[in-house]
């Protein structure tokens, strides 16, 4: 098990190296007047379908002779970056006032796509010097009198770049309305492209660059925003949390109180409520091995949140580290593939179950497999519509590499040293040969009404800050305040424990003794109803539309709300099972 883990303190390592020079071209981005600065242009796409973009040139725009790929980085290609020379040069400190850049007859059909590119409010993105950069192609103007309007194509762009000694600090791009070709009718449009470059002097430090990108999320307004959903977060949960821990506490001593006096009083009193189970709360659950493979998928997926967040907060994921995150995540869960492996296979053994081989694969396909098959039709949808969220072959390939060369022998690693464990299963209570029937329960405290409870809690923690989550990953907003976001995710944590946990024993208390898949359901409750969000979310904070958007919106959405499931599901059984021995072994089972 050492080696293990110091093979995965390694790797780690590496990791942690690969991502700070993630994104990056080996420059030291240091200029003499008049030398090449890297431009290259990234993608285009509708502005609101921010999954469904289309290499530079498969527009007809103006190409260099021979346009070079950019080589990237894993997780720029997973994130969807094809980088390409762009034609216009833009060197250092070098003025241009209106240069001709290329002369290009289009024909009807080109003409006919440049204006659905308009009408669908395509956008093109640039880096410069490791710099995003951002424009329209064109706009339409509408005519309110007639109806319909006029289609334009901007043929002018002008870029205004600051500097700071030898270096490039920032830069913007205007397009001016006026400068512009009428695409409306199908007809052959000869165009003039043409751009212009001003420098300008600042006194912005390079190491200060990148924040101009992060203002937009930490500006006053919007951290009193996400501080009002953390106070409102802490002060519901403390209040909620309070009130449920003074009646579980109360209640708690009143049975302690009693149950000890019965011990003292005739035999023959007939016990009621959670003690009169004690010989059936540790019965073991139905369908051991997919419980057990929950276990150890959902304490995978915590660690893989805990580290993510180690990393956002010592700042790995600035604004436009191109794919900094989806390397993270890929990386990530290969290296945490032990701890499921280890955690379902010494959890199953303790439920005394025989299989631990046929557990240990179904555990590496309980996320695994839903994330595959959805990833498989969502690039074959990808590949249709010739978007660069396709997948090259080559990526397609690393990826399983990754997974049959480290997280495939981690999770058998970690698989095998949970079995070497021998953990015994600690119950206070002996089992009893058959388990006693359960009362006739009212309705709402079936598992579905109980499930509905055990979500709404610990999603209204958090449902303030899951716009800004959806805004910064489906749109073109930037996510930065990552201490925030720690902050709720462990109220989350907190909530989803404490509540399952209430729940629990209310189920106890009516002598219900299958609580193990209800604390399951319950702590994972939330996931569905971040899932109910994304429906709302998309028909009413979004403009995304068509169906490669919905189908990668939808598709992707469900897997993290999957994943949300399993590991609030492993929090909120952990939580009830330290909760569950803690009472039983508080009173004198027989």
């Amino acid at each position: 098990m050492a080696r293990v883990e110091t093979a995965c303190a390694v790797l780690a390592v590496a990791l942690l190296a690969c991502l700070l020079g993630a994104g990056a071209d080996g420059s030291d981005h240091r200029y003499k007047e008049g030398d090449r600065v890297p431009l290259y242009a990234n993608k285009v796409g509708p502005f609101h379908n921010p999954s469904e973009t289309y290499r530079y040139y498969d527009l007809p725009f103006c190409a260099p002779d021979h346009p070079k790929d950019k080589k990237e980085a894993l997780g720029e290609v997973l994130n969807g970056d094809r980088l390409v020379d762009a034609p216009y040069e833009l060197n250092f400190k070098e003025d241009k006032n209106s240069k001709t850049l290329c002369q290009k007859k289009l024909s009807k059909e080109q003409v006919a796509k440049l204006r659905d590119a308009v009408a669908k409010d395509y956008y093109f993105q640039m880096y410069y010097d490791d710099l995003p950069l951002w424009g329209f192609l064109g706009k339409l103007e509408k005519d309110k009198e007639q109806g319909g309007g006029k289609y334009l194509l901007f043929k002018h762009i002008h870029f205004d770049i600051m500097y700071n000694n030898d270096r490039v600090i920032e830069i913007n791009v205007q397009t001016d309305p006026n400068v512009a070709v009428d695409i409306t009718e199908d007809k052959e449009v000869q165009v003039d492209f043409s751009y212009s470059v001003t420098w300008k002097k600042t006194d912005i430090p390079f190491e200060k660059r990148m924040e101009k990108y992060s203002k937009s999320s930490s500006m006053p307004q919007h951290l009193e925003i996400h501080w009002f959903s953390i106070i409102n977060s802490c002060v519901t949960v403390l209040l909620l949390t309070g009130f449920l821990a003074t009646i579980l506490m109360r209640v708690l001593k009143n049975d302690f109180i009693k149950y000890s006096h019965e011990d003292e009083s005739l035999e023959d009193q007939e016990e009621t409520g959670w003690k009169y189970i004690h010989g059936d709360v540790f019965r073991f659950p139905e369908q051991k091995s997919l419980f057990a493979a929950i276990i150890g998928s959902g304490s995978q997926l915590l660690a893989l949140a805990i580290f993510i967040f180690l990393l956002a907060i010592v700042g790995v994921f600035y604004p436009y580290n191109r794919g900094a995150l989806f390397t993270a995540l890929v990386v990530i869960y290969a290296l945490t593939s032990g701890i499921a492996g280890y955690t379902a296979t010494s959890f199953y053994l303790q439920l005394e179950g025989t299989n631990w081989v046929r557990n240990l694969i179904l555990t590496g396909c309980l996320f695994c497999g839903p994330l595959f098959l959805t990833f498989s039709f969502l690039n074959t949808v990808a590949i249709a519509y010739s978007a660069t969220a396709a997948l090259p072959f080559g990526t397609i390939i690393v990826i399983i590499l990754i997974w049959a060369l480290v997280t495939s022998p981690l999770l058998v690693l970690g698989g095998i040293a949970g079995k070497n464990s021998n953990t015994e299963f600690q119950a206070p209570c002996r089992t009893t040969k058959y388990p006693r029937e359960i009362p006739q329960l009212p309705w709402y405290r079936s598992t579905i009404p109980q499930m509905a409870m055990a979500g709404f809690l610990p999603f209204s923690a958090i449902y303030i800050e899951l716009y800004y989550i959806f805004a910064s990953i489906w749109g073109h907003k930037i996510y930065t305040i990552y201490s925030i976001l720690f902050i709720v995710f462990i109220i989350l944590i907190i909530v989803t424990a404490f509540v399952t946990v209430a729940l629990t024993y209310f189920q106890l208390a009516v002598e219900d003794h299958k609580w193990w898949w209800r604390s399951v359901l319950c702590g994972g409750s939330t996931g569905i109803f971040i899932f109910f969000y994304c429906i709302y979310y998309y028909h009413a904070r979004s403009d995304m539309s068509g169906f490669m958007q919905t189908s990668f919106f939808f598709g992707y959405m469900t897997c993290v709300c999957y994943g949300f499931f399993l590991m609030l599901g492993t929090v909120g059984f952990r939580a009830s099972l330290v909760f569950v021995r803690h009472i039983y072994r508080s009173i004198k089972c027989e």
